[in-house]
């Protein structure tokens, strides 16, 4: 039987249980989706200002950066929660389910915040640290770029921190169990959108066009060979074609096709050489055809790299909350990504997964539903993490 070498915290927080549930179903029924997170900004906002912190609205539009500070100490640390919901239409049959038709909280933002403020709470009352507590309630994470807007907005130079670190749950890995990993943990993402412009006709004519859903279909298809045949094979890459576009009639050769890529990597090297060699094969597939081309590219994630010291750092505090059982020090590569990269590349830290549990549905899944079982040791967690780090000298 494992001992946590932070029992006051987990006593603490199991008398307010009750309370952070409640708060986490609220927040579930009543989604926003990036940059519309206004009720849950002022809910947070406020329950923030209520249990004494100094709070401090629209950073990145709709963030909130609450700041606690106690005793003397020069030490800074940053705690993330993203707020976002997305846009789906809600299957759980819960009883708290979306009032808000094709919205929902499918990824688990929902529980992040009240995991966050869970901890906030639970360290405004014991203030057992030393030094100066931030934490940050960024809007947008999905696809958005909540994380660039909070820090075009001055995060970090109004609220510097010696280290930042963020929390996301995960389904299919024990519920309230933990998973660390040095170094790349997430992938970059680079999203693509390519119009391809040729010569609409009539369809009994087509010697008469320049057709750009034939020359965007052969695109689709030689972009398969990016991956298979130019990315080291002990490396990882994805090249996503997610959206074609062309055309609305069965008689109708249309003048344009538009295609919507996202490419993944978890090295800028071979994240670089995707990027090249899809542009490439863009370009000389449409001169193929006959077609114009244009390319817009946003480089919307970078890799997501764990510091090699704060990583160790946040693990060891999972293994004295919740024993080596419950804790993953080489959790696998994702190669989904995640905007806390940008903030990793401009501060030191960390991002770890949070269990939801093994037979629950996955993420960005109409039927998924954060575990609320996981509340108490996600806000746990960060509490020990804060005391652990501004622990007085």
């Amino acid at each position: 039987m494992t001992t946590s070498k932070h029992p006051h915290i987990l006593a603490w927080l199991a008398d307010v249980a009750g309370e952070l549930q409640a708060l986490r179903q609220d927040i579930h029924a009543h989604p926003e989706l990036g940059f519309e997170e206004n009720r849950t900004s002022s809910l947070v906002a406020q329950t923030l200002r209520d249990w004494g912190y100094e709070v401090h609205t629209g950073i990145g539009r709709t963030g909130v950066v609450g700041v606690l500070r106690n005793g003397s100490s020069t030490r800074r640390l940053g705690l993330r929660a993203d707020m976002d919901a997305l846009p789906i239409v809600e299957a759980t049959g819960a009883a708290y389910s979306s009032r808000h038709p094709g919205c929902m909280h499918a990824c688990g933002h929902d529980g992040h915040t009240v995991m966050l403020l869970g901890a906030a709470r639970y360290l405004a009352a014991t203030r057992r640290f030393d030094g100066t507590l931030t934490l940050i309630f960024q809007p947008a994470e999905e696809g958005q770029g909540g994380a660039e807007a909070m820090l075009a907005d001055g995060l970090l130079e109004r609220f510097p921190c010696d280290a930042l670190f963020g929390m996301h749950n995960m389904p299919g890995l024990a519920a309230g169990h933990l998973g660390f990993r040095e170094g790349a943990m997430m992938a970059s993402q680079d999203l693509l959108t390519v119009t391809l412009e040729g010569v609409g006709g009539h369809g009994s004519m087509p010697h008469l066009t320049v057709d750009p859903l034939v020359a965007a279909a052969s695109v689709v298809m030689a972009l398969q060979t990016v991956v298979a045949r130019n990315i080291d094979a002990q490396e990882a890459a994805v090249v996503t074609v997610g959206a074609l576009q062309a055309g609305e009639a069965a008689n109708v050769i249309p003048q344009q096709a538009l295609l919507r890529l996202s490419l993944r990597a978890l090295d800028g090297e071979v994240r670089r050489l995707t990027l090249e060699r899809v542009q490439a094969i863009i370009h000389t597939q449409a001169k193929s055809f006959g077609c114009h081309v244009s390319i817009e590219h946003r480089p919307a994630y970078p890799v997501l790299i764990n510091h090699a010291a704060e990583n160790a750092f946040a693990r060891q505090v999972g293994i004295e909350l919740l024993g080596e059982a419950a804790v993953d020090g080489n959790t696998r590569k994702l190669m989904g990504s995640e905007d806390f990269a940008w903030m990793l590349q401009r501060c030191p830290g960390a991002y770890l997964f949070i269990g939801n549990g093994v037979d629950r549905p996955m993420v960005h899944n109409p039927a998924y539903d954060f575990n609320d079982d996981i509340l108490l040791t996600g806000a746990a967690y960060w509490s020990a993490l804060t005391e652990r780090w501004l622990a007085p000298a």
